[in-house]
């Protein structure tokens, strides 16, 4: 059985948006990264990504000074990662936008 890619992009607001890419194979997921993004210097970057890079499920919660917090999940398969990581992207991007605006300050 090969690896399936699946990737998509969702707008949530005209200075947000949701970026969602992963992998599987069968059933399984085996790598995945799935983030809230907004654009920055005329670029979109991620304010909040949850992926396991490094091998490892988490979450990286970036902030308006530039720097990265850290926090592994605390889940039993990749498959339970991703399905948390979406849920909490859906439930909460908003939350995360303003928390990111106000840290950062009047920019672009």
């Amino acid at each position: 059985m090969g690896v399936k890619e699946t990737r998509y992009v969702v707008l949530l607001a005209p200075d947000c948006r949701r970026r969602h890419v992963h992998r599987q194979v069968g059933k399984w997921i085996t790598e995945f990264s799935v983030q809230i993004e907004m654009p920055i210097g005329g670029q979109w970057q991620a304010v909040v990504r949850y992926d396991t890079a490094h091998g490892v499920a988490h979450r990286d919660l970036f902030h308006g000074d530039g720097s990265v917090e850290k926090t592994p999940l605390q889940v039993t398969s990749l498959n339970e990662a991703l399905t948390v990581a979406e849920n909490d992207l859906r439930a909460n991007w908003e939350r995360y936008r303003h928390a990111f605006l106000n840290e950062r300050g009047p920019h672009d």
